[in-house]
């Protein structure tokens, strides 16, 4: 896999939607007095927790093997131990669960609101990671060359728009000369 050299990038987005989606249930499991959400719940937490497990393993992979500047180091290291706290929580909350309301037939207050904050720190920990990519380029095979203002404006979408012409001399191997 040379354009993903490391799994984190995919399991990570399967970290975020379990577990968001699993805590939006819970909420609404505990507004609306409904089983059958909570069971959802239930069943998006636990397999979100698992792969949390193999996005930290991944992340760590990555920390470790990906090129990077001193720059990009800073924002990975600390994408990582926003990570650490992050999945200390999930496992936590998952255990507890677990434990507790494996039966249950409801849900109290206080498991729902630690979990809606567990929730808002992986989407800090989430923003973090995406720092990492989009503001450093870390990971990233090859960043596109700017002409121009960078923008939209630069140029068009519209039919025959990647013709030669318009296209930098660096992108006609990649890209060809023929219109999309």
């Amino acid at each position: 896999m040379e354009i993903i050299p490391n799994w984190h990038p995919i399991l990570v987005h399967f970290t975020v939607a379990l577990l968001s989606i699993s805590a939006l249930l819970y909420l609404a499991a505990y507004v609306f007095k409904k089983e059958k959400l909570l069971i959802a719940a239930r069943l998006n937490l636990w397999i979100g927790a698992a792969i949390t497990l193999g996005t930290l393993a991944a992340g760590l992979y990555a920390y470790y093997t990906v090129a990077h500047d001193a720059l990009s180091h800073s924002a990975m290291t600390d994408h990582r131990n926003w990570a650490f706290v992050t999945t200390g929580f999930i496992v936590i909350i998952a255990l507890w669960s677990i434990w507790k309301h494996r039966d249950a037939k409801t849900i109290g207050l206080p498991f729902v609101l630690i979990f809606l904050t567990a929730t808002a720190i992986l989407g800090v920990t989430a923003y973090k990671g995406a720092e990492v990519v989009y503001r450093h380029g870390t990971g990233v095979m090859r960043m596109p060359e700017v002409h121009g203002d960078g923008g939209h404006s630069s140029h068009s979408h519209g039919e025959n728009s990647h013709e030669t012409k318009e296209m930098p001399s660096d992108m006609h191997e990649e890209h060809g000369s023929h219109a999309h």
